[in-house]
């Protein structure tokens, strides 16, 4: 559970790092926003540090846990309801992150 955490602090941090910058040239929303932005996206790369095991597999387990916390953003942040397809697709991000994480290793 404490490592699902990490990857979901993990996510949050990428998403808000790339989010903001969104605002400023999407909505003309203000450059200052890009301070708080490129702080998030290091506290990203810094906690990819911290995950326990090999680098790309990491990021490959990773990618699964981002897919379902960026479906949750479009639906509390964005304000749009996920489809069926949208939680389906998730579903199975999640499933290939654990076949990752939890699969024998040979080394």
């Amino acid at each position: 559970m404490k490592l699902f955490a990490l990857y979901l602090l993990t996510a949050l941090a990428e998403i808000v790092g790339c989010y903001l910058p969104y605002l400023c040239l999407r909505q003309g929303k203000s450059l200052w926003l890009l301070l708080p932005a490129a702080a998030s996206l290091a506290l990203f790369a810094w906690l990819l540090s911290l995950h326990p095991t090999a680098a790309g597999r990491v990021y490959a387990a990773y990618g699964g846990v981002y897919i379902c916390v960026a479906i949750g953003w479009l639906w509390v942040v964005d304000g749009i309801r996920p489809t069926m397809w949208d939680v389906a697709g998730s579903l199975v991000a999640l499933l290939g992150m654990v076949i990752i994480m939890c699969g024998p290793r040979s080394a």
